[in-house]
C-alpha cells in the first residue's frame, strides 16, 4: 500500500520573455518582492527559437531566468502561475498583448515541471485552469527532454542553467531543509 506523505520541496524558478529591459525589470521586482529573494538571475538570451510570441509581443524578444531562495512545496504551483498571469494581464502592450510572458516551474531532484493554462496528452491538471508539464527529466546524471519539450529548454544554454540550479536546490535541500505548514522541516 502507498501511504500519503509530504512531498519534498522544490526550488521555484521563471522564464521572463520581453522585448523591453524595463519591463523585465518591474515584473521581476513584484516576482522577487512575491516570491523572493531571486537567487540566480540568467544573461538576457536571444528569443530565436520560435516566433510563437511574435504577434503577441513583437520581434526581438529575449529571455532572462530566475530562480529564488525559498524553497516551495510542488501544490503551490498553480497559484504562482495564477499570480503570474494576473501580472502579466496588468501590463498590455498597444497590441492588447503582454509586455512580458511570465512562466513559472519548479525544479526537483528528478525532474523540471512548467505550469501552463493548455492542455494536452502528457500534462496533469493542477487546478483553476493550470496544468503541469513534465519538460524534462533527470537521469544518468543530466536533465534529458522529452519528445514534447520545448526545443529552447532541450538545449544549451537552458539546459545547462537548470542543471546548475539543480546542484543549488540540492544544496539547499541539504543545509536549509523547508518547513512545512506546521512547522516541520521536510527533507
Amino acid at each position: 500500500m502507498s501511504l500519503p506523505h509530504p512531498p519534498k520541496a522544490v526550488k521555484l524558478v521563471m522564464s521572463f520573455i520581453f522585448k523591453e529591459a524595463k519591463e523585465f525589470a518591474s515584473a521581476l521586482t513584484e516576482t522577487d518582492q512575491q516570491y523572493g529573494p531571486v537567487d540566480f538571475l540568467s544573461e538576457p538570451l536571444p528569443f530565436d527559437c520560435t516566433d510563437y510570441y511574435e504577434p503577441e509581443m513583437g520581434k526581438g524578444l529575449w529571455r532572462r531566468m530566475a530562480s529564488f531562495a525559498p524553497l516551495i512545496s510542488p501544490d503551490q504551483l498553480r497559484g504562482v502561475k495564477l499570480w503570474t498571469n494576473a501580472l502579466e494581464a496588468r501590463s498590455l502592450n498597444e497590441r492588447q498583448g503582454r509586455k512580458v510572458n511570465i512562466d513559472p516551474g519548479y525544479l526537483a531532484a528528478s525532474k523540471f515541471i512548467l505550469a501552463t493554462g493548455k492542455d494536452y496528452s502528457h500534462r496533469i491538471y493542477l487546478g483553476d485552469g493550470i496544468y503541469g508539464d513534465l519538460t524534462l527529466i533527470f537521469q544518468k546524471g543530466a536533465f534529458t527532454p522529452l519528445p514534447w519539450t520545448y526545443p529552447d529548454y532541450a538545449s544549451q544554454p537552458l539546459l545547462g542553467m537548470i542543471h546548475l540550479l539543480r546542484k543549488r536546490y540540492l544544496w539547499q535541500l541539504k543545509n536549509e531543509g523547508f518547513k512545512g505548514a506546521r512547522g516541520e522541516v521536510i527533507l
